[in-house]
């Protein structure tokens, strides 16, 4: 085996400073005022939020914490603490009531966990744009590259934002830039979850935690070797790597313009 996460390591003082340039840029360019940042408590919005904060002054950076009723409680105070760490203003707004009013409006027999769960990102995403337009903001993304490889996300749901400072990073690229930025530690370890239904995990859907994911990821898209030579240097069954190229093709939508008839 030859593929691993030492292949992934990085500059991370480098990363946050090319990070901050290009935030400080985009929200520049945009004449926003700032940024809104939706704080889950999970690794990747927190690094995110960091990253914002440093880069704009957190008079410029609004977090919005948006629990449901299985949002487990650790996460909540998780977040709480870190925008008041930050110092930044924050909103809690639970997305209950808004959820059962549209499935309550939907006829039963249309019921189905996964459309509820993307309906659930989707109305978080409302919800930031709603502070976005009402403060000029502009809303930060908290994907990351594993996810955005994979089409790990909801499109028009945690995938509806204006700029992604973090989804040229890896899951575990940005844990060690979470520990760079000094994070809390329980945060950095902790494991990835949507919570997008009662106790969601990442591991639910993905065929491999991200320490064996994401080696697997860079021989394949960034290495570009052969599928058969990535599950030799990784030891990672051919079936799995097979399962991650398809995840890859079938979720190509999500990284594109929609199709369109004709051109401009």
């Amino acid at each position: 085996m030859q593929l691993s996460l030492s292949d992934l390591t990085l500059d991370y003082p480098r990363v946050e400073k090319e990070i901050l340039t290009f935030i400080r840029k985009v929200v520049s360019d945009s004449g926003a005022h700032g940024a809104v940042v939706g704080l889950s408590g999970g690794i990747d919005s927190a690094v995110v939020g960091a990253l914002c904060v440093r880069a704009l002054g957190k008079e410029k950076v609004v977090a919005v914490l948006m629990p449901a009723y299985h949002t487990p409680a650790q996460d909540v105070k998780d977040a709480r603490e870190m925008a008041k760490k930050w110092g930044v203003k924050s909103y809690e707004v639970p997305i209950d009531s808004t959820f059962d009013a549209l499935t309550e409006s939907i006829a039963p027999s249309s019921e189905n966990r996964i459309a509820g769960a993307n309906s659930k990102a989707r109305i978080r995403m409302t919800i930031l744009y709603y502070f976005a337009n009402a403060h000029n903001l502009l809303v930060a993304g908290t994907g990351d590259k594993s996810e955005d490889i994979l089409g790990y996300f909801t499109k028009f749901g945690d995938g509806g934002v204006d700029f992604l400072p973090i989804a040229h990073l890896y899951k575990t690229q940005v844990r060690q830039l979470g520990a760079h930025l000094g994070l809390p530690e329980k945060v950095v370890i902790k494991p990835a979850s949507p919570q997008l239904w009662p106790g969601h995990k990442a591991t639910d859907e993905l065929p491999l935690a991200y320490e064996q994911l994401d080696p697997v990821l860079y021989g394949l898209f960034e290495s570009k070797l052969p599928p058969k030579e990535v599950a030799k240097q990784t030891g990672v069954a051919s079936g799995i790597i097979d399962k991650v190229l398809r995840m890859n093709r079938s979720s190509a939508h999500k990284r594109a313009y929609p199709p369109m008839l004709g051109s401009w």
